[in-house]
């Protein structure tokens, strides 16, 4: 393509100004072929048949067994005082029960602590693995008190 020149002289030429469009045309076609390919991938869809579900929570709460330990070391099963010697069968008793309920352990504050290991350690051999501990809140630390 010849191109005219108004300088005088004709010596100097001016550079051409064109968009070199090959590398667009390059990163295009690459992108065009990655869509190809992952196009079909996104539209794959596996069918299951899911199972309804009711809205309403069904929440069943598990019997639970209160056993108070006294300073003295008195036992006592939902407020029937017992043995140690009959402690044994009653946990495996409520160990078989479906569902199985949860020990409550309500210990006196100065109860010794091997009292309540002893307890613990009987529930644990029975198979009651739900055993939770029954506290007062601190009557200091509720309200506009702090504790010290």
């Amino acid at each position: 393509m010849a191109r005219g020149n108004f300088n005088r002289h004709g010596s100097a030429r001016l550079p051409l100004a064109e968009m070199n469009v090959v590398p667009l045309v390059d990163v295009m076609l690459v992108l065009l072929v990655i869509f190809i390919v992952t196009a079909p991938l996104l539209t794959h869809a596996v069918k299951i048949d899911l199972p309804k579900a009711s809205s309403r929570v069904n929440v069943t709460k598990p019997e639970h067994i209160e056993l108070g330990i006294r300073e003295s070391g008195e036992l006592f099963w939902n407020g029937e005082a017992l043995t140690t010697d009959e402690l044994t069968p009653r946990f495996a008793a409520a160990a078989t029960t479906e569902p199985q309920p949860e020990l409550h352990i309500r210990a006196d504050r100065h109860a010794h602590y091997e009292a309540i290991a002893r307890v613990m350690a009987a529930a644990a051999r029975a198979g009651l693995i739900r055993i939770g501990f029954v506290s007062e809140p601190d009557e200091r630390a509720s309200g506009s008190d702090k504790v010290r």
